[in-house]
């Protein structure tokens, strides 16, 4: 009898192991999905390395990219934004010839339609109005004829940072009261606020990897409620923030992935990294959607995924993988979703932007 006991006991405790690896591998879903490439490109118009995507209110998709290269092979001038219409057609280049225009990081579109680019070389955040003339400049680019011109240093620490001014600035999002949050960037590793008439509000953070600390803050977003998510890249975090700059938690993804999965470029990464700008789970680019349910989207260079997240943190879901085909990634640098299941995302290493439609279960 004890032995038929714990013959019934060895079977149930086998079950329910098969119910929590099954229940494990349902927590974070693969997501299904179709790819396109949206872009009719006109005659003798190419892209470079699409850096920015977003999609404003008519649907129109505006692509910021290190085409238009002029200049010499290191330190050239590399951005151009360009606007399509919902079905792809090329509609217009915005800022040719701009004096901001260096090297192309991030393009958003505000509740007003408005067009906002942050330039990395220049050093300068510049809103469009929906029409395409500038109607604001934050920041200043280095001047042409200063013999202290060139490549921004990154000494450890770095140099303290000034207000109004930029170093190597990555991205900006916008709270209820049209304030600007400006991640800021490579170098000074904080976020500065700004109001809707351009004066400046305050900035926090540092060089660190404590709570509040950043190192690369690349991409931020924020929600309904005007809180900022900031993609702390290097430390492979989401840290959040509410309207003044005070830290509320930490987002990290970690979702388990085939170790053999070759990167995109470059030589094989470590898998199981905490830290590092290609670490699995390290946030590239991240985005909200819109709508009174809202849900966070976080790519990675490595293993070249996008994650589907509620805002408390979540993963909802997966999708995708390092590659130069259709539904395969190089370096996703930036991501709009104008709904929860559609996405556009531009990528640097394959040029172009992709058209997602996710069809989760």
């Amino acid at each position: 009898m004890g032995e038929l006991k714990m013959k019934k006991i060895t079977i149930a405790v086998a079950l329910i192991l098969s119910l929590s690896t099954c229940f494990a591998e349902e927590v974070v879903p693969s997501i299904a999905f179709e790819a396109v490439n949206p872009l009719k490109m006109p005659k003798d118009l190419y892209l470079g390395e699409v850096s920015g995507v977003a999609v404003n209110s008519k649907g129109h998709v505006f692509v910021f990219s290190r085409g238009n290269t002029s200049g010499p092979a290191y330190a050239a001038a590399a951005a151009q934004l360009l606007e399509f219409d919902a079905k792809g057609h090329f509609v217009r280049e915005i800022g040719k010839n701009l004096y901001a225009w260096s090297f192309a990081h991030a393009v958003r579109i505000d509740r007003h339609d408005n067009i906002w680019v942050a330039d990395k070389g220049s050093d300068l955040v510049v809103k469009f109005t929906p029409q395409g003339q500038v109607s604001m400049v934050l920041g200043r680019k280095q001047e042409a004829s200063d013999e202290e011109t060139g490549p921004v240093k990154h000494p450890v620490p770095p140099a303290p940072a000034q207000n109004g001014r930029f170093r190597q600035v990555t991205d900006m999002t916008w709270d209820l009261e049209d304030n600007t949050f400006i991640s800021d960037g490579y170098i000074n590793s904080r976020v500065a606020k700004v109001d809707k008439n351009g004066n400046w509000i305050k900035s926090w953070g540092e060089r660190g990897d404590k709570p509040g600390e950043f190192n690369t803050p690349h991409t931020i977003a924020s929600d309904a409620k005007g809180n900022i998510y900031v993609g702390d890249r290097f430390n492979r975090r989401i840290q959040v923030f509410d309207n003044d700059g005070n830290y509320l938690r930490s987002i990290v993804i970690d979702v388990p992935f085939d170790h053999n999965l070759k990167p995109a470029i470059g030589n094989p990464e470590d898998p199981d990294a905490k830290k590092g700008t290609h670490s699995p789970g390290a946030p590239w680019a991240i985005c909200i959607t819109p709508g009174p349910t809202q849900v966070l989207y976080s790519a990675d260079a490595y293993p070249g995924r996008i994650y589907k997240l509620s805002l408390d943190g979540k993963i909802l879901g997966v999708l995708g993988e390092s590659g130069r085909q259709l539904k395969q990634f190089g370096w996703i640098h930036e991501i709009a979703c104008p709904t929860e299941n559609t996405l556009y995302v531009a990528e640097l290493l394959n040029w172009r932007v992709q058209k997602l439609s996710l069809h989760p279960h």
